[in-house]
């Protein structure tokens, strides 16, 4: 007996109908394609000055997104916003991050939830070890006691990744750390803190091409199925050896294109002219 070719084809369509299920519940499995970070119509003033006039952004987990623009144009307010710096006002819109509105709960509590920010200018604290600030962090974050044995191990472990002195472990946190070491060392937090999100703020300026290397290799090694990265840079240096998802040009306050990393590449060739007009 023939079978015709209109009784395969329900059944085709059933068997593509599956094949789509399983595969969205392997991503969801995975974390992929789950909504980590959602701003909406996100205004925000600095010293009664409008910064953001409307930001938009989705972030999936296991997604490494880029916000790209010239200086002064709200990539660092961004930034602070999400973790509701006290410095920054939020007349308009909101932040959703992990099903939750975090719009105005307090910086402490979104850190508690899974937020890491990086700093573009790392503070020196002296007569506080890197090892016992990051002991302390964990312990905020976690809310368990750090078993100190096993943590320093872990850090050393990360400080080799990073090509850091493991004997800077014990000394008081950015004291005497050249540029790039301070830089490393923030690398370092995101690893031992381990977030849901970390972003990473103009993590790659005044860095020599060996360490932009190096911060990219821990972004790599951080990243995976339940996370996800949001690099606020002016240059595409830190994209050379980082691949990723989406690339977004914020320009006077508001996001004017996203793209994929070819964006950035034109950029790199061509300026901001064309998105400031």
């Amino acid at each position: 007996m023939c079978v015709g070719a209109n009784s395969i084809r329900p059944q085709m369509i059933i068997l593509k109908d599956l094949l789509k299920i399983k595969i969205i519940c392997n991503n969801k499995k995975k974390g992929l394609g789950i909504m980590l970070l959602e701003i909406n119509d996100l205004c925000v003033n600095a010293e009664d000055k409008e910064i953001l006039k409307g930001i938009n952004l989705k972030i999936n987990k296991g997604e490494i997104h880029v916000i790209m623009g010239p200086n002064g144009s709200g990539k660092t307010t961004t930034a602070n916003a999400i973790l509701n710096n006290p410095a920054y006002t939020k007349i308009g819109g909101n932040i959703i991050f992990d099903g939750q509105d975090i719009t105005h709960e307090k910086t402490d509590e979104i850190a508690r939830k899974g937020v890491f920010m990086s700093f573009q200018l790392p503070e020196e604290i002296p007569g506080v070890s890197v090892t016992n600030f990051l002991k302390y962090a964990k312990n905020k974050v976690t809310g368990e006691p750090v078993k100190i044995f096993a943590f320093k191990e872990e850090l050393k472990k990360y400080m080799e990744e990073l090509n850091m002195n493991p004997k800077y472990m014990e000394r008081s946190l950015n004291v005497g750390f050249s540029g790039g070491e301070k830089k490393k060392n923030e690398i370092l937090q995101m690893l031992v803190l381990n977030p849901k999100l970390a972003i990473l703020d103009e993590t790659d300026s005044g860095l020599d091409v060996d360490a932009i290397k190096t911060v990219s290799k821990g972004i790599e090694m951080f990243k995976n199925e339940n996370n996800a990265v949001l690099i606020i840079t002016h240059n595409t240096k830190i994209l050379h050896s980082l691949k990723v998802d989406y690339v977004h040009v914020l320009v006077n306050g508001k996001i004017v294109k996203t793209g994929t990393q070819e964006l950035a590449k034109e950029i790199e060739e061509n300026g901001y002219s064309k998105y400031k007009n």
